[in-house]
């Protein structure tokens, strides 16, 4: 670090040097320009020089040699010619050069005109001026060139770089003490890591960053996202989020109030589309911040599988201890020789397992759904809760996406017989009408029913009115499904069932696939009132 400094400061000290060298050059060639100009018109305005010029011949010790010597010995000039119109030399530096041809063109000056020139002559380089030479009555006879050597103001020249160099110098040298201070601060800060090892340490952050299966999303002071890895793309189904903010990548919600800080806590839940995440947010000392994201939604799933399980494995036992009750009664009207008895108790016992199945089966022919409440009916049934389906429904098996309505319905059931427990005369009714492609899903309880000011933060991730298992959260089914319902383009609301309890209404549009022929609408009156749809 302090050696590129260093180089830096050099390069910046030699540049200004030349920067401020080669306008100074021009200007000290400008300067000789003019001094050569105002000699010579020095020299042609001596009123005898005309004459003279006019009067006598060319020669080493004539008038006009001697005058012009005497000038240029005066003002320190390299040569003064003094010409006439031919461009004969009257007088020069060199004796033996009078009465020849002048080297240049004098033409401009003999016409009238002055000139200023760097050119070379018999006497080398050197900066020149050049004015005609006029008679008394204003023609011109002749001209008059001086000459200042251009060594000397190359000399000039190089007498001014020691001076520049010393100011250069001394900006070297503030440069490199300031390169000094920074690298000391640069390594401090740095932890004397060199920058082959910083870059090392960045590519292992990169790699650590996107190899790593669990969601990492940082923010700026200012909230803006300033990284995302991969498994963050993944879990919240984003591309490029990169100096946006949470709101504006992710949309208004729980996921961009928890990344944003707006919700606080450790393992937050929050659900982005179907996937259930656990967040976790940690400032930095920048005033930024760290999210982390892990997929909870494989041990959620585990977690629901896990209770349905359960209560399958309750309702076994029950059924178990149920069916032996059975046999025994079944045994005993045997023994009792009661035959005819005996065949009406079992076909009662077969006759309701059987009515329920096909009441289901033919009202839902998709067979995932039909399978579902089935299992649930027999769920429900051993837990004292009356699972029915309603007369008005009729559902067809062109499911676009049956595995989001199982999903759907199993919550929603899960949900209402939860509510229902303990209950006197509990019963929960599923409804699922086809209207073209939109499929209406209504569930309906007997429970203690949803206050108006809760009826919207039932859906929100990690609410919830009930004690959570020990193997999982709460609070996650719901926000499931109005997720997939909105995912769809529907929506799901709950409201107050006839007579009591509570309804959960769901609607998807375009649910059905266009294939197939369209479900027949029937009209079936309600039930009655004996039987209170709630």
């Amino acid at each position: 670090m302090l050696l590129m400094q260093v180089v830096i400061a050099a390069g910046v000290a030699v540049l200004a040097t030349g920067l401020f060298l080669a306008p100074l050059s021009n200007q000290l060639d400008d300067q000789a320009m003019r001094r050569a100009l105002a000699i010579a018109q020095t020299t042609a305005q001596l009123p005898d020089l005309a004459q003279d010029l006019r009067d006598t011949p060319p020669s080493p010790n004539g008038p006009v040699q001697r005058e012009a010597e005497r000038i240029r010995k005066a003002t320190q000039a390299e040569y003064i010619v003094v010409m006439d119109w031919r461009g004969v030399r009257w007088s020069h530096t060199d004796p033996r050069q009078i009465g020849g041809i002048v080297s240049t063109d004098p033409g401009q000056a003999l016409a009238g005109k002055q000139v200023m020139e760097i050119d070379s002559g018999t006497l080398g380089r050197s900066a020149r001026g050049k004015v005609p030479l006029r008679a008394s009555d204003g023609s011109v006879i002749g001209a008059v060139s001086v000459g200042i050597a251009y060594d000397s103001v190359r000399a000039r020249l190089i007498h001014a770089i020691p001076g520049l160099l010393a100011y250069a110098g001394g900006a070297l040298a503030v440069g490199a003490l300031a390169a000094w201070v920074i690298s000391r601060r640069v390594q401090r800060q740095t932890r004397d890591l060199a920058f082959s090892d910083i870059a090392a340490l960045l590519s292992e952050r990169e790699a650590m960053l996107h190899g790593i299966r669990e969601g990492v999303v940082a923010l700026d002071r200012t909230g803006r996202i300033r990284l995302v890895n991969d498994e963050a793309q993944r879990l919240l189904g984003i591309e490029e989020a990169v100096g946006r903010s949470p709101d504006e990548a992710l949309g208004t919600g729980r996921t961009a109030d928890v990344l944003a800080g707006r919700v606080t806590g450790t393992d937050l839940l929050t659900v982005r589309g179907q996937r259930v995440l656990v967040a976790n947010r940690m400032p930095t000392d920048d005033g930024g911040a760290v999210a982390t994201l892990r997929d909870r939604t494989e041990l959620e799933q585990l977690g629901r599988e896990l209770d349905s399980t359960r209560g399958l494995i309750d309702a076994l036992r029950a059924q178990d201890h149920e069916h032996a009750n059975r046999m025994h009664t079944l045994l005993g009207l045997l023994e009792l020789e009661m035959y005819d008895d005996a065949v009406e108790f079992v076909g009662e016992v077969v006759g309701d397992h059987r009515a329920t199945a096909e009441q289901v089966t033919e009202r839902i022919e998709d067979p995932l759904l039909a399978a579902l409440l089935v299992g649930k009916a027999t769920v429900a049934a051993e837990r004292g809760v009356a699972l029915g389906v309603s007369d008005r429904t009729r559902l067809p098996d062109r499911l676009v996406d049956p595995q989001g309505l199982v999903t759907v319905v199993g919550n929603l059931v899960d949900n209402a017989l939860d509510a229902v427990a303990g209950e006197p005369h509990a019963r929960v009714e599923v409804e699922l009408r086809a209207e073209e492609r939109t499929v209406i899903l209504r569930v309906r309880d007997t429970g203690p029913g949803i206050p108006p000011e809760h009826r919207e933060l039932i859906f929100m991730t990690g609410w919830s009115t009930k004690k959570p298992p020990a193997h999982r959260e709460r609070g996650i089914g719901l926000s499931l499904v109005r997720r997939l319902a909105e995912r769809q383009g529907g929506s799901a609301t709950v409201g107050e069932a006839h007579g009591g309890g509570a309804e959960f209404t769901v609607v998807l549009p375009e649910a059905l696939s266009e294939s197939g022929p369209e479900p027949a609408v029937l009209t079936v009156p309600p039930a009655p009132q004996t039987e209170r749809e709630s």
